[in-house]
């Protein structure tokens, strides 16, 4: 009877050592897919961070709706220059520096004026480049007068030339401060990050055409 009962105590601790083997393997599955489904969650809340990213670029300040207004006109007067170099500059390096200011910004007007209109802003109208309604542009950040767009219109060759580029080196200076106060107070991350865009490029224009004028 000893025998007996020592056999099924025996048996009973086996089982139960199973049973308890069982139940910690259960718990630490339990525990993996909790992870698992912790770093699901982790995972999920950043899917929703992610999903919400494209909406916190959609924020604009007023800031940005000032960029915006701005830098169009102030494109399209550079893009006007641009469009005077292929019959009057004599230098292939300036009309290639045209060319590439164009491609440029013609691109970025579309850019700024769809996102005026998504923000229930108004685009600027065309005809504030019109001379003579200029005057009201004069004030902005290296806008050229009507005066000054009129000599550049008449001058031909290497005057052509010299002049286009004095005027763009202002403009592109002054194109340069408007990004830097967007970068500074905009929220937009679009257009902070064409704001970037233009003091990059627009720093390294300036630069060709400084060395190009030291040359003539």
């Amino acid at each position: 009877m000893n025998r007996t009962r020592s056999h099924v105590r025996r048996t009973a601790v086996v089982a139960a050592s199973g049973v308890a083997a069982l139940v910690l393997a259960a718990c630490g599955g339990s525990g993996d897919d909790t992870g698992s489904a912790g770093h699901g969650g982790h995972q999920a809340t950043d899917s929703a961070s992610a999903a919400s990213s494209p909406a916190s670029q959609g924020q604009h300040n007023a800031a940005d709706v000032t960029f915006a207004k701005g830098m169009i006109p102030h494109h399209r007067q550079a893009v006007e220059m641009a469009d005077l170099a292929p019959d009057r500059a004599q230098s292939a390096e300036v009309k290639k520096l045209a060319a590439d200011i164009k491609e440029a910004q013609a691109p970025e007007i579309e850019k700024l004026s769809g996102w005026l209109t998504s923000w229930g802003e108004a685009v600027p109208a065309e005809d504030a480049m019109d001379h003579s309604v200029h005057g009201g542009m004069e004030g902005m950040e290296g806008m050229m007068s009507a005066e000054e767009m009129t000599a550049l219109e008449n001058a031909s060759g290497k005057a052509f030339d010299t002049a286009f580029m004095e005027m763009m080196i202002k403009h592109h200076e002054g194109a340069v401060e408007m990004a830097k106060t967007e970068r500074a107070d905009g929220a937009h991350t679009p257009a902070r990050k064409m704001a970037a865009d233009i003091i990059a490029s627009q720093s390294a224009e300036i630069e060709q055409m400084k060395k190009l004028l030291s040359k003539n």
